[in-house]
């Protein structure tokens, strides 16, 4: 079995370097002590790549990211630095597209010791994996738009049933493994069934695919009811599965749940290729300080270690996996760290040095 892996490593723009810079220590940490090997390259691209050499992913970073294992991915992007179009340097959308990682996962997990906004007792309970559809949907219009004149612009939402009925059985393969952790096993599909009929297909697919899974429980809910209840109750929910805009949108909103964008990862999923990054952004206002919260770049890598380990078969990635979570927690929970977001003063490096203490 392989036990030694290529990471390709993308920085990008901002704080990506500074999360990236705390959390390949950490898994060097981990990987001498649990028996495999990851082999970082670090590749250009980016913002201020494309500012600097007209590239905003060279070829050469991309074959890389093609060739290996998984992707680490920091943030990229930057306000002042734009295609002619306006639109942003987002080289994290064209790797989707190019490798097809139709999957954004998007897990949500309060820490122990860590304030919210939300007063009920319950927000412990909350334990969501929400998954984006990431390769088609109203996204789909990027680089499409049909513009009439200085009057008009036109986007068009494409939903087909090869791109729904993947993502619908990569949402159900995950309930099921959810389920045998001791979650519910759940499915809700989010959608627009009731204005559009892109919409509908979406649910329809969907609910012909959750007929072959008959141990998850599948159910569907218009995205607005679903904005209002998971402010509500998102205890309540297991496994959400939805279009690209509408995953965008719920996706940050869910992040807020657990204390922001610093805390939550995120994973990018396709049939051979997978890209890692923490939520946020490339942070210019905050960058280049040494106060930006790493935990949603080391909870990425657990992700990354997990995936890793279940295609390869390796249960030891998974269980390596699981002890980084274990240590990313742990500093929280005992009150010994916290992060500008919640009212503290610890930035990047003590972060890292806590979970580092942990493991």
């Amino acid at each position: 079995m392989k036990n030694a892996f290529d990471i390709c490593v993308l920085p990008g723009d901002g704080i990506g370097n500074e999360v990236i810079e705390a959390t390949l220590p950490l898994l060097e940490r981990l990987q001498r002590s649990a028996g495999f090997e990851l082999r970082f390259r670090h590749h250009p691209a980016g913002a201020q790549h494309y500012k600097a050499s007209g590239e905003a992913l060279p070829e050469a970073s991309f074959a890389a990211a093609q060739a290996a294992d998984a992707i680490l991915f920091g943030a990229m992007g930057w306000p002042e630095i734009r295609y002619p179009d306006g639109t942003e340097i987002a080289p994290q959308l064209e790797l989707r597209n190019l490798f097809e990682l139709y999957a954004g996962v998007r897990p949500i997990r309060p820490l122990a010791g860590l304030p919210g906004p939300l007063a009920s007792p319950r927000v412990s309970e909350i334990d969501l994996v929400l998954v984006r559809e990431q390769t088609e949907g109203l996204f789909y219009a990027r680089g499409r738009s049909d513009v009439r004149g200085d009057d008009e612009v036109r986007d068009t939402m494409s939903i087909t049933r090869k791109g729904t009925a993947r993502v619908a059985d990569f949402a159900l393969r995950l309930a099921e493994r959810r389920k045998a952790r001791g979650r519910p096993g759940r499915v809700t599909c989010v959608d627009k069934a009731n204005v559009f009929a892109s919409m509908a297909f979406f649910r329809r697919v969907f609910e012909e695919r959750a007929r072959s899974y008959p141990n998850v429980q599948a159910d569907s809910a218009y995205v607005d009811a679903t904005a209002l209840n998971l402010v509500m109750k998102p205890w309540s929910f297991d496994v959400l599965v939805t279009e690209n805009m509408f995953g965008d949108i719920l996706s940050d909103l869910t992040a807020a749940l657990v204390g922001g964008m610093g805390m939550a990862p995120s994973g990018d999923v396709g049939d051979r290729h997978a890209l890692f990054q923490p939520a946020h952004g490339s942070a210019p206002d905050i960058a280049g300080q040494g106060r930006a919260n790493p935990t949603a770049m080391l909870l990425s890598a657990a992700m990354m270690l997990d995936w890793l380990g279940e295609r390869r078969g390796l249960p030891r990635l998974v269980e390596a996996a699981q002890a980084l979570e274990r240590a990313i927690e742990r500093p929280f929970a005992e009150r010994r760290v916290l992060t500008a977001e919640f009212g503290g003063r610890d930035g990047t490096a003590a972060v890292a040095r806590a979970v580092i203490e942990a493991l």
